[in-house]
């Protein structure tokens, strides 16, 4: 384990608390900035957020704050848990505070609406004076907090940014794994949340086990095809950022979007069922913009086309069920077969 280091965590969600338990236990003193004063004042005084990690308690030098700069100023290294939807605003309303060389790394999986970005794009355009990175994986917060054995993935291009991430994060229960394809790592990490909204709604239909290996194989060669076309190296979706993560997400009740796809497959509106949740599920706004990119650049997502049609459009379960089971058999793995071959 590495020395004691002070590590700001941006972000109270259910994430970003799983992230600052670890690190208050690996004996790093962790600066952890969320907006809510009471929530702060809650952490604070009981250790514990109730609201997303009810009955965890948050071990070591804890530190909440609702002071930003504050928290970022002290800290080597910054872990951003934002919502993608407020990731910009956030980094850009204080650039200032980020120091020249400090290692930003993002925890969030999903993207951004205009201009199709990624939250790694982001960092480089905002504070680009700093060194970046994504942390992705197999990664349910709710199992890190009950120190479940788990791994994960730290995407830099600069290799000490890596090393520092896994020096911090890594312990018995807990095992940093590294990458160069931030690209590849980070994609991987917010496609994988629309293939877990799928596999809600075949576990509500009832779908028998070869149906759920289906889609979840399916999935993976839709991911991997967009994510090539777009400049990912193919091979980090056979790691735990790709494969891993996808099975994770797409086989467990714990997974928001998961849970998402389940309450639509009973029968729930999504306004409905999104409300429930109480969490931002990053697989409804994400569904919409790859939606929208992979038809503008031709790439053939009949799931995401599929699930788009279920949520948005009012279409069937069981009529775009029969729509993909009645679809062109092409080649089962994606980069083998050109996409003109049918097999027998």
């Amino acid at each position: 384990m590495a020395s004691s280091q002070n590590v700001t965590v941006l972000g109270g969600g259910s994430f970003g608390t799983a992230m600052a338990k670890v690190l208050g236990e690996n004996g790093h003193t962790v600066h952890f900035w969320m907006r809510d004063e009471q929530q702060v004042e809650e952490i604070r005084t009981t250790r514990i957020n109730a609201r997303y990690m009810p009955g965890i308690v948050l071990e070591g030098d804890i530190r909440p704050t609702t002071n930003l700069a504050e928290a970022v100023d002290s800290a080597e290294v910054v872990l951003v848990a934002i919502p993608s939807k407020a990731f910009r605003s956030v980094i850009r309303d204080n650039s200032a505070s980020f120091k020249d060389g400090q290692i930003v790394v993002s925890l969030t999986k999903g993207i951004e609406e205009h201009g199709f970005k990624l939250m790694s794009e982001i960092l480089l355009e905002e504070i680009p004076r700093c060194r970046s990175g994504v942390l992705s994986g197999p990664n349910l917060a709710g199992e890190i907090v009950n120190r479940e054995l788990t791994a994960t993935v730290i995407a830099a291009k600069d290799p000490e940014v890596r090393h520092a991430v896994q020096e911090l994060l890594g312990c018995e229960y807990f095992r940093v794994y590294a990458n160069v394809d931030v690209y590849g790592v980070e994609l991987a990490g917010a496609l994988k949340n629309i293939y877990a909204i799928v596999a809600g709604l075949a576990s509500a239909q009832g779908l028998g086990e070869n149906a759920k290996a289906m889609l979840i194989t399916r999935g993976l060669a839709e991911m991997s095809r967009f994510a090539v076309s777009l400049g990912a190296n193919p091979m980090t979706f056979m790691g735990l950022a790709g494969v891993g993560d996808l099975i994770a997400t797409c086989t467990s009740s714990k997974s928001r979007n998961f849970r998402i796809g389940c309450a639509v497959g009973h029968g729930k509106k999504l306004e409905e069922a999104a409300k429930e949740l109480g969490q931002v599920a990053e697989g409804i706004y994400t569904l919409k913009l790859v939606r929208e990119k992979s038809e503008a650049i031709g790439i053939h997502m009949p799931l995401v086309r599929g699930l788009y049609a279920i949520l948005y459009e009012e279409a069937s379960i069981e009529a775009v069920i029969s729509s993909l089971m009645g679809a062109i058999q092409n080649s089962d793995v994606e980069f083998i077969l050109p996409r003109t071959v049918v097999t027998p």
